[in-house]
């Protein structure tokens, strides 16, 4: 027998499993010898007050242990010689789309620019030390895409809670912690995602697909308007009943090829802006009303935004207990990213601070047409590497300095690896986002106290909040793709927004060309 209850508790009755045992007994009036198992269905903290709770919902077994939370394993099936499909990137869409094609009795052969999981932690141990950058191995590229080495928070605000919970459960089912399938804000973290990348990897191996690293794809191979294929940087030629178009928003050849091709593209809007950081300290202060969260709390977190001169300005990506990481793809690039490990345990938070992008905004490129953004986009990665140091040390400025309008001559202490040196980022950001960003970290000061400060800094530039350019398509049936056989999918073809989101996109659009095939 189970009851589902719901409790309000104090962290440190949180923390403590007894305690909750004991709370349980005595409102279900029943001796804690007969509860057998309490299984939390999902948790989240209430700082709105001084008092601060957590909210429980539990499921409470008696007399019976509990089922698996989840009890069938997809059916996968053995796809040797079966028909193919090429699965283009090994990021959340990819991988995802790669694991259902394996369901329908497809095969998936993925093909990746960048390198294996372990091997991709080599380049971007040496990109933290300004020791070069591989463009096809880096935080943004290379086996689990971007999210595996820039954080993997796993919060959407997708609604199709069946398609977000099989994901969870897939995550789990390859090693991922059983928490995510229950807290509000669910994290894996980057110190535990590459395993559980590698665990995928082996699974569509195991059921006969492939997967191709260090190749890129540099061409499509296209007849009578219908995908057959692919041609890649390793002159390799894949012939493939369908083309599932995975890349992540930083793959700008891949776009470039699109729009050489004739294949529809479009602009989208978008947002750029800076990444800032604090200390964990004041956060956890202002969040937490003053109270030391010792080892009851998590690393408070924000979500900050506001509106300034008809434009979003907004929190992107926050990393409580994080670090912040080169993220360009590209020589000449300075583009700055955000994550956290697991525990959350450095003294540092960083966010990223971006203002909405529009169209208006791009006419200086619009000779650019479909790839407007993109080059708006690169043109600022391009103005903050000049400015910059040596390599990828970063432009950076205290945020009290920037909203006065003055140099800084020195810096706080950062996360930042490669390094940061002062810089007038309020003279050379672009007026349409610099002001906006002052405006809004003046209006964030009130709702926390210390943002604006000495000891806050800001380092540029947060570019890859998402996609500039979209591939048009159905949203959910993938039609009206200019040519037939590709179903573009995930951050890259504009349709979502982070892991979650992405590898959702990327099962549908295997169910797509499923359906296509058959």
């Amino acid at each position: 027998m189970s009851y589902k209850i719901d409790l309000i508790v104090t962290p440190i009755e949180a923390s403590d499993e007894k305690k909750i045992l004991s709370i349980v007994s005595r409102q279900l009036k029943t001796p804690e010898h007969r509860i057998a198992y309490i299984r939390t269905l999902r948790k989240s903290i209430d700082a709105r007050s001084r008092l601060i709770k957590v909210n429980l919902s539990l499921e409470i077994f008696i007399d019976e242990k509990p089922q698996k939370r989840f009890q069938k394993q997809p059916e996968w099936q053995n796809v040797n010689g079966k028909t193919p499909v090429v699965v283009v990137g090994a990021g959340p869409a990819g991988l995802f789309a790669a694991l259902r094609l394996i369901e329908f009795g497809i095969k998936p052969i993925v093909i990746e620019r960048g390198k294996d999981v372990n091997s991709r932690k080599k380049d971007i141990a040496l990109l933290n030390r300004n020791n070069g950058l591989n463009a096809d191995s880096n935080y943004c590229f290379g086996e689990g895409g971007a999210g595996t080495f820039s954080d993997g928070k796993l919060y959407t605000r997708s609604k199709k809670r069946g398609d977000n919970e099989s994901v969870f459960e897939l995550f789990v089912l390859h090693g991922a912690p059983e928490e995510i399938l229950f807290e509000a804000h669910p994290h894996i973290g980057s110190d535990k995602l590459p395993g559980i990348i590698k665990n995928i990897r082996e699974t569509i191996l195991k059921y006969g697909g492939e997967v191709h690293f260090n190749s890129r794809v540099d061409n499509l191979i296209i007849k009578d308007n219908i995908i057959k294929g692919v041609l890649t940087s390793t002159n390799e030629r894949i012939e493939a009943a369908a083309v599932i178009l995975a890349t992540g928003h930083s793959a700008k050849d891949v776009y470039k090829m699109l729009h050489k091709r004739e294949i529809a593209l479009e602009s989208k809007n978008f947002a750029m802006g800076v990444r800032v950081e604090h200390p964990q300290e004041l956060i956890d202060h202002n969040q937490y009303n003053g109270l030391d969260r010792e080892n009851f709390l998590p690393a408070a977190t924000y979500s900050l935004v506001h509106q300034s001169r008809d434009r979003g300005v907004y929190s992107f990506c926050m990393c409580p207990g994080g670090f912040i990481v080169p993220a360009a793809s590209g020589q000449g690039e300075m583009v700055v990213n955000g994550m956290s490990p697991s525990k959350r345990n450095s003294p540092f938070a960083n966010a990223g601070i971006v203002v909405e992008i529009r169209q208006e905004d791009l006419n200086e490129f619009s000779s650019f047409g479909p790839l407007a953004g993109l080059m708006y986009q690169e043109s600022i990665e391009k103005l903050a590497y000049i400015n910059g140091g040596n390599g990828l040390i970063a432009p950076a400025q205290k945020i009290s300095d920037f909203v006065k309008g003055k140099m800084s001559s020195e810096l706080p202490p950062s996360s930042y690896n490669p390094g940061i040196i002062p810089s007038p980022m309020h003279f050379w950001l672009p007026e349409n986002i610099a002001a906006r960003l002052a405006d809004g970290f003046k209006n964030f000061d009130n709702k926390i106290r210390g943002f604006v400060s000495d000891d806050a800094v800001m380092l540029g530039v947060e570019s890859r909040t998402s996609s500039p350019v979209r591939i048009p398509r159905d949203r959910e049936s993938f039609q009206h793709v200019t040519v037939k056989g590709l179903f573009p999918c995930g951050e890259g073809a504009g349709y979502a927004g982070g892991i979650v989101s992405s590898a959702v996109d990327g099962q549908r659009a295997a169910e797509m060309a499923g359906s296509y095939i058959k």
